[in-house]
């Protein structure tokens, strides 16, 4: 990957690509389970610990995940034999690639069923394959004459007829853990690469008599690695164009399937319209009829009904009721929470606020810390002055309020009901409600000359001697 962050923590799709396949675990697992899933760790070994220990401070269920040290890297079979000892060999043994990300749920129940799965006996070995036009770098599944599964031939150790061979090993299986654990034991490094193979427990398998079924998935997707930065690349615009599937299918309109981002959940409702080049992080709700205008982001957040969010608008933790109308490039930072017909315009910028229904602060305002009333009005280059260098002030405006354009309101302040302020008014007192207020200086009209810009003294000697030389010339001529 050519970084300095270990490729399991290489994000898709706005999370790690490890977080991508433990979330699939911890899905898998049985209240039964006596151990979580367990993370061989080697290179950046102490970044992925890391990452576990602040995932699972936000999501306990993480806190079930455990790592073992992989001091050497000699093979994937050397790396399950790390984890021998954590092994419960009353469960099958489920194997998983940490840059592996995107392999489903539903495939991997498929694939567990064919191990049988019952508690404490041993059963058949499943394995996820794959059938690709292009099988280059993939270990090859040979089988007998009767279809049988045979082993596993990496490339590197593959005769030309092996290579020609389109069914791949993906590495992701199931075995019984009883006898995974003699097999591990078993595991000699004569190979190409000096490794010892998890895929040489195949043959092994074979030998003991131990059946061995395989399954697909239904997405090739989902069996794809990471190992550069363009396949990466590849794998999230795939994992994204399924995403913008699935959207459709439920009834959102997009305006290009290929341009959207969701980095989390979006859940819609019917009649949603997204228009090109948003994207969505964490958790986002948007209700029935609401459309998105191009270029927005929007984040853990929830959009009521029939709302319209204008172009290049950021929406950060925050909630907006039906039908009001946001942007363009408007910004709603945590905590602004919009009533019903709420209307914030460009260059409009809303934190840690309540805004009542039917109010609107159209042009170059900044509404933080406030609590707004109905009905209210608030002109542009309005700004509630909440923070003192230290400290954050609230500023309250009720019902019915009309702020003129340029208006500082100093918090902490309250502004009554039904108040007016005068453009360009600082207020640093209380305004009573039903009044006008107004704070500026006495407007003054003065005669007064308007200066005139002063010529450099060397500029002209220089554009004086230059006409001289251009008279001369003339004059010779004639």
């Amino acid at each position: 990957m050519k970084s300095a962050l270990p490729k399991v923590l290489q994000t898709l799709a706005g999370k790690p690509l490890l977080q991508h396949v433990l979330i699939t675990a911890l899905s898998l697992q049985s209240k039964q389970t006596k151990t979580g899933p367990i993370v061989v760790v080697g290179h950046g070994a102490a970044d992925v610990k890391e990452f576990l220990a602040n995932t699972s401070k936000e999501d306990p269920s993480f806190s079930k995940v455990s790592t073992v040290l992989q001091a050497e890297q000699k093979g994937t079979g050397h790396a399950l034999l790390q984890a021998l000892p954590k092994l419960d060999v009353q469960e099958p043994t489920l194997v998983l690639y940490g840059d592996v990300p995107l392999t489903s749920k539903k495939t991997l129940s498929k694939l567990a069923k064919l191990a049988d799965g019952v508690r404490g006996q041993d059963s058949a070995l499943a394995l996820l394959t794959q059938n690709l036009s292009n099988p280059t770098g993939y270990g090859r599944i040979v089988r007998d004459t009767d279809g049988s599964v045979q082993e596993i031939v990496e490339e590197k150790d593959a005769s030309a007829a092996q290579k020609s061979i389109c069914e791949i090993n993906t590495g992701i299986m199931v075995l019984p853990t009883s006898a995974l654990k003699n097999w591990l034991k078993a595991l000699r490094a004569s190979n190409a690469q000096g490794e010892y193979y998890l895929t040489d427990v195949i043959a092994m398998a074979v030998k003991d008599g131990v059946p061995i079924r395989t399954a697909q998935a239904d997405d090739a997707f989902e069996a794809i690695g990471i190992n550069s930065r363009d396949q990466l690349a590849s794998l999230e615009r795939f994992h994204q164009l399924n995403i913008a599937h699935q959207l459709m299918e439920a009834g959102v309109s997009l305006a290009d399937p290929a341009r959207i981002d969701v980095r989390g959940t979006l859940e819609c409702g019917t009649d949603v319209f997204i228009d090109v080049g948003c994207v969505f992080e964490g958790c986002v709700t948007l209700a029935a009829g609401t459309k998105i205008g191009p270029y927005c982001v929007i984040r853990n957040s929830v959009i009521g009904k029939a709302v319209a969010v204008h172009a290049y608008s950021h929406i950060d933790g925050a909630k907006v009721g039906n039908q009001s109308v946001i942007g363009p490039y408007a910004r709603l930072r945590p905590g602004a929470d919009l009533s019903n017909d709420v209307h914030i315009g460009n260059f409009v910028e809303v934190k840690n606020s309540k805004i009542a229904a039917n109010s609107k602060a159209n042009h170059l305002s900044y509404v933080g810390d406030s609590i707004v009333g109905s009905r209210v009005n608030i002109g542009a280059g309005t700004i509630t002055c909440n923070y003192d260098g230290v400290n954050k002030h609230q500023t309250i405006i009720e019902d019915d309020v009309f702020i003129g354009s340029d208006t500082q309101l100093v918090a902490p302040v309250r502004v009554g009901r039904g108040a007016t302020l005068g453009a360009g008014t600082t207020l640093t007192k209380d305004a009573p409600a039903n009044q006008l207020t107004v704070s500026r200086a006495r407007q003054v009209s003065l005669q007064w000359k308007r200066p005139v810009k002063q010529v450099k003294k060397s500029v002209t000697k220089k554009v004086l001697t230059k006409k001289a030389a251009v008279k001369k010339t003339a004059k010779g001529k004639k």
